[in-house]
């Protein structure tokens, strides 16, 4: 449909918790869809969260089949997300390095949990349920996230391993998530 501007870190809309999404399979819900899909395939995202395109519910989409700043990360499905639950699956924590179409241009090392359960509806209302790890984790909770008003450099424990992606990665072409 459209490719919308994403909202950057510092609009205070994205510091705000979404909304559920009450009803489904409508033109509304199909057409931000649309434009997220369209949003987030023009900017080689891995994800995109509804609020970062200054749209307050409760739905992400996601999927990768290959990323070069990810080169060793299996595929993630291609998924709609609405109104999402995660539930972590035990202690485990990894760390790994993220961007974010919000906060273009820097990447930082972010604790998430290893293991997780995710459930919520397509657009169409069916329920989803998932077990994931790894990098699929890793996106999941990246972009639910957003939901809740929170960005992944709030997340970073070492402040040190945050910056510009030139300064951290000399050489290499990055791109944002």
């Amino acid at each position: 449909m459209a490719i919308k501007p994403v909202l950057r870190m510092g609009d205070v809309r994205l510091w705000q918790r979404a909304d559920p999404v009450i009803h489904f399979d409508t033109h509304q819900l199909h057409e931000l869809l649309a434009d997220m899909r369209d949003t987030m395939q023009a900017l080689n995202g891995a994800g995109l969260a509804a609020p970062q395109i200054g749209v307050g519910l409760r739905v992400v989409i996601f999927g990768v089949q290959y990323s070069a700043r990810y080169p060793d990360a299996e595929a993630v499905p291609e998924t709609v997300l609405i109104n999402p639950v995660i539930t972590p699956l035990g202690d485990a924590m990894e760390e790994d390095w993220e961007g974010c179409l919000s906060v273009p241009g820097l990447r930082g090392l972010v604790p998430r949990h290893a293991h997780i359960r995710y459930q919520g509806l397509d657009e169409y209302g069916d329920e989803i349920d998932h077990t994931v790890s790894g990098f699929h984790a890793r996106v999941v909770q990246h972009e639910c996230d957003h939901l809740d008003g929170i960005l992944y450099p709030m997340r970073i424990r070492d402040m040190t391993k945050f910056g510009y992606n030139e300064q951290l990665f000399p050489g290499q072409e990055m791109q944002d998530e």
